[in-house]
């Protein structure tokens, strides 16, 4: 009888379980509620990656908000930046406002001397002739790609200064891809808040000399086998002085003319940018001037330096081969006051 009692109380449990299961709707309404706060999780992961995806941006902005400082003219602020660089952290410079700028120039014409001039300043990071690789200027999306990483502070050159850095720019010149593209371009500073400095050269008949010079050292390598456009000493400048160019004076005039338009033509593409125009001539002889591009740039004035050494010091009658045929050439001509007034630098 007791086995049978228990194996009657057993049947009985068995009878009663299935009374105590939930319904199957109870089952469903359960288990959506599982899958809608499955959901509701992924989203909010997914909202997450999203904003992480663009962090430079809001970075940005924030910086933005946070180093505004109030006494500043808001004629001025499209010109001051805050980089966020891919390659390294600005730290405690983050609130140091960065000036984008581009010296526009032309070979020959000082625009050397004049960039290491300006990368004396402490706060300045001029990156060179960033264009003369060609597959950077193949297009306008590779020139302002290879642009937006200058500007970013992402540009690694022998000119990149610390995390302080307050102006950034390169060195252009006008056979670069920058006339050839110089709406787009023109349009692309204005957007940036870019900074046009116009380096020119008022004698024309000197930097013709410069150029022909130059290119026959490429060929002679007069230096110990070795091309060099730029030197640091004086001996350097002195062998490199030696060679005199012989002019073909029937392309002169066509030539000075062809270099003479260029300039005149950049000069009305960017006058509607932030610009200043400058004359080598004019900052050899006049060393405020150096001060008025600190001031243009909004710098902090200190002295600047150069370790160039002038190759072409002579008048120059002493510096053309065929010197009595260029001085036929020129007299009577727009270009006479290249022969008649030699600025001697």
């Amino acid at each position: 009888m007791v086995v049978d009692d228990c194996c009657f109380l057993h049947k009985d449990s068995l009878v009663i379980k299935p009374q105590k299961k939930y319904p199957l709707g109870l089952w469903m309404a359960v288990l959506g509620l599982i899958m809608i706060s499955g959901i509701y999780i992924c989203s909010l992961c997914l909202k997450q990656r999203v904003l992480l995806v663009t962090p430079n941006q809001m970075k940005v902005k924030s910086t933005r908000q946070t180093c505004r400082d109030p006494s500043i003219p808001k004629s001025e602020l499209r010109y001051m930046h805050y980089p966020e660089p891919i390659s390294y952290s600005r730290e405690d410079c983050a609130c140091t406002p960065v000036r984008f700028f581009a010296i526009l120039s032309m070979q020959r014409s000082g625009s050397g001397w004049f960039e290491t001039l300006l990368n004396s300043h402490v706060n300045v990071s001029s990156n060179g002739e960033i264009f003369s690789v060609k597959e950077r200027r193949s297009n306008i999306s590779t020139i302002t790609k290879t642009l937006d990483k200058i500007y970013n502070l992402d540009w690694y050159s022998s000119a990149s200064k610390n995390e302080c850095t307050a102006a950034v720019g390169l060195k252009w010149m006008l056979n670069q891809g920058l006339m050839q593209h110089h709406e787009e371009i023109i349009e692309y500073f204005k957007k940036r808040g870019v900074s046009v400095i116009l380096l020119f050269r008022r004698n024309l008949l000197r930097r013709l000399v410069s150029v022909l010079a130059n290119t026959h050292d490429r060929d002679a390598k007069q230096l110990n086998g070795t091309h060099k456009a730029h030197v640091h000493s004086k001996d350097e400048a002195d062998v490199l002085a030696q060679y005199k160019p012989t002019i073909n004076t029937t392309l002169l005039i066509p030539e000075l003319k062809h270099t003479d338009k260029w300039a005149s033509e950049a000069l009305g593409y960017f006058k509607s940018s932030c610009h200043i125009l400058l004359y080598y001539e004019d900052l050899v002889n006049n060393t405020t001037k150096l001060m008025d591009v600190l001031e243009f740039l909004k710098l902090p004035r200190q002295k600047l330096f150069s370790r160039h050494v002038k190759i072409h010091n002579k008048p120059l009658s002493d510096q053309i081969e065929n010197w009595d045929a260029v001085h036929a050439a020129l007299k009577g001509t727009e270009y006479e006051s290249f022969v008649n007034t030699d600025y001697g630098v």
